[in-house]
């Protein structure tokens, strides 16, 4: 039986309308045959309202999957792709590791085809039933198409709980996020369509069936608060220890929420061990301690006096491997405030609080402002968070000196990044040495920067797409990557094509011709896996730099203008300043490239670290 394309028009475009309805304001689509009727309704309801929802097309599907995964990442909404059956479903299973583990609420929607062609040998046909195994939230097999109003009914509710099971941020007006504190993750579901595939889209009632009064994202989060005997209990653990916290990501996704724990950790006398994807750095405090990974010793051992007794954990483990270290070398009492789950990776939890970490630090504020709790940091406690101020400043002062005459040190040009980002951007690093660069030279100010990294597996798999697709909410974003990263995703630099596509829409729309982000990926290119001459598997043995340091001879700048992406090299300080400036003026992608040594990583960063 063949399929009616005004029933499949009206089907899946009750879905995808709800999606919109509940939050969804962003699709990528990726071009195939039996993915036709989602992919086509998608940009009728983009075409008919621009402004409830945008599609983005992207030839990729991993490179896709991750675009949508750094859109979703950046807003905290949940964000949909599309892909046709087969292969195309397969190359979606990095991003869903991904984003399972970073929380990054992303809606799979794929085409198949129809069960009567199951198991048959039929082209482009396998099993997609729960594809992605556990590692989804929730999966969805869709039926047929029908026009019964109980199956377009159904197909409303199905998107209703994709998004409620996709989670994410309510996408509510409010505070400005200056980190990617997401609670989502992944949901699939899959389509069968039989033929033909192509959807009437002038069937009358498209988009309207079954519409509620309801405008806006119809889902009201609860919000956890701490009791006053439970305050009063957490207070006391606190109390006669030498404390501090660890701020990993997830610590606050907005100035409200940042704004409540330094308040605690103003009342507390508590050192706030920023992680650079906490949203703290923002911040230019004095118990914000952002140098902490140089302060600590080697194995984590603190110096003297700044060995904790208790840790209170918001969020994973920040990036720095020595402040995991610390937990087993210092042994502290350990308090982890998490909405989900302990992320524990230490064995070592001594009290779970299940919830957001700026509910935590609220209401222990809240509590000790009203007095309904006896707290008050003692001497100790208070010569404790000077030791570690004190230690954060000698640090800072070290790092802030970095010479921009050291030629081929990547650390000189970090810090430049940092210093000239404009306020308000976003700034998105890659794995590897480029996070570790930027923990190390990032330091606190009061200039708000949203900074993401993809840490949930601290893999290189499509991060140019979910740097660039994270840049699809911001005016100006700048990526920091090492060149094995770009190279693994090097055909992003595809969609600099569509960045203009959404330009010239957006211009014979609104009239606003620069409306496209302007994306400056600084390339810190040491030709090679250099972060290995760090690790135990560093050898003098052929065998090292053949396995482990990689050495590829790309030339970028050919690549880039393969893509139609501007290029310049910066080997000073005055060039790459040159070459940023007009990178974050110039709508689109721009690359510039630092070329820096291969060999003696570890020297270069020991006066630092």
């Amino acid at each position: 039986m063949s399929a009616d394309p005004a029933v499949t028009a009206l089907f899946v475009g009750a879905f995808l309308d709800e999606l919109a309805r509940w939050g969804v304001r962003d699709v990528v689509a990726s071009p195939g045959s039996r993915s036709t009727p989602l992919a086509m309704c998608a940009y009728e309801l983009a075409r008919r309202h621009p402004h409830r929802l945008r599609l983005f097309v992207d030839v990729d599907e991993r490179g896709a999957a991750f675009f949508a995964l750094g859109l979703a990442k950046a807003s905290g909404r949940p964000t949909a792709v599309i892909c046709t059956s087969g292969t195309a479903v397969g190359n979606y299973y990095p991003a869903v590791l991904e984003a399972e583990s970073s929380r990054v609420p992303l809606v799979m929607l794929t085409g198949d085809r129809p069960p009567r062609l199951q198991g048959l040998g039929a082209p482009q046909t396998c099993d997609q039933l729960k594809a992605f195994g556990d590692h989804v939230r929730a999966f969805r097999q869709m039926p047929l198409p029908t026009e019964s109003a109980s199956s377009l009914a159904f197909a409303r509710q199905a998107a209703r709980e994709a998004c409620i099971a996709a989670g994410g941020n309510a996408p509510a007006a409010g505070p400005a996020r200056i980190a990617g504190a997401c609670l989502g993750g992944p949901v699939h579901v899959n389509f069968p369509f039989d033929e033909p595939l192509k959807p009437d889209l002038g069937v009358e009632g498209l988009f309207e069936s079954g519409r509620s009064a309801l405008e806006g994202a119809p889902i009201v989060s609860p919000r956890r608060s701490i009791g006053m005997q439970d305050a009063q209990s957490l207070a006391a653990m606190l109390a006669g220890r030498r404390a501090l916290v660890y701020a990993g990501e997830g610590t606050c996704e907005n100035e409200l929420e940042a704004g409540k724990v330094l308040d605690w950790a103003r009342s507390f006398s508590l050192p706030l061990l920023a992680d650079p994807l906490s949203g703290l750095r923002s911040f230019d405090e004095d118990l914000v301690i952002d140098n902490y990974d140089s302060v600590l010793g080697a194995g984590g051992l603190a110096p003297e006096g700044l060995a904790p007794e208790a840790v209170v954990r918001f969020g994973r483990f920040p990036v720095s491997k020595k402040a995991t270290q610390l937990i087993a070398a210092a042994h502290p009492m350990q308090i982890v405030v998490d909405p989900l789950e302990t992320r524990d990776c230490n064995a070592a939890t001594d009290l779970f609080v299940q919830c957001r970490p700026s509910e935590f630090a609220g209401s222990l504020g809240m509590a000790y402002d009203l007095q309904t709790i006896e707290y008050e940091p003692d001497d100790a406690q208070r010569a404790f968070a000077r030791a570690w101020i004190d230690a954060n400043d000698a640090a800072r002062a070290r790092i802030a000196a970095v010479d921009d005459r050291e030629a081929g040190f990547e650390g000189a040009f970090v810090r430049r990044v940092v210093e000239r980002a404009p306020e308000g951007s976003c700034l998105f690093a890659a794995n590897s040495m480029s996070v570790r660069a930027l923990d190390t030279f990032y330091l606190k100010s009061a200039k708000r920067l949203t900074v993401l990294c993809n840490r949930g597996l601290n893999g290189i798999d499509g991060t140019v797409s979910a740097a660039i697709g994270a840049a699809q909410w911001f005016s100006q974003t700048t990526f920091i990557t090492g060149d094995l990263t770009l190279l693994h995703d090097l055909n992003a630099l595809a969609l600099q094509r569509e960045l203009r596509v959404q330009r010239e829409a957006s211009a014979a729309r609104d009239g606003i011709s620069d409306a496209a982000p302007c994306i400056a990926i600084v390339l810190l290119n040491n030709n090679g896996g250099a972060i290995f001459d760090m690790l135990p598997q560093k050898s003098d043995d052929a065998y090292f730099k053949r396995l482990f340091l990689t050495p590829q001879d790309v030339d970028f700048e050919a690549a880039a203008r393969a893509f139609a992406v501007p290029y310049e090299r910066a080997d000073t300080a005055a060039a790459f300043d040159e070459a940023y400036r007009t990178a974050l003026g110039t709508p689109g992608i721009s690359l510039i490239e630092v070329r820096v040594p291969l060999e003696g990583l570890k020297e270069r960063y020991r006066p630092y670290w």
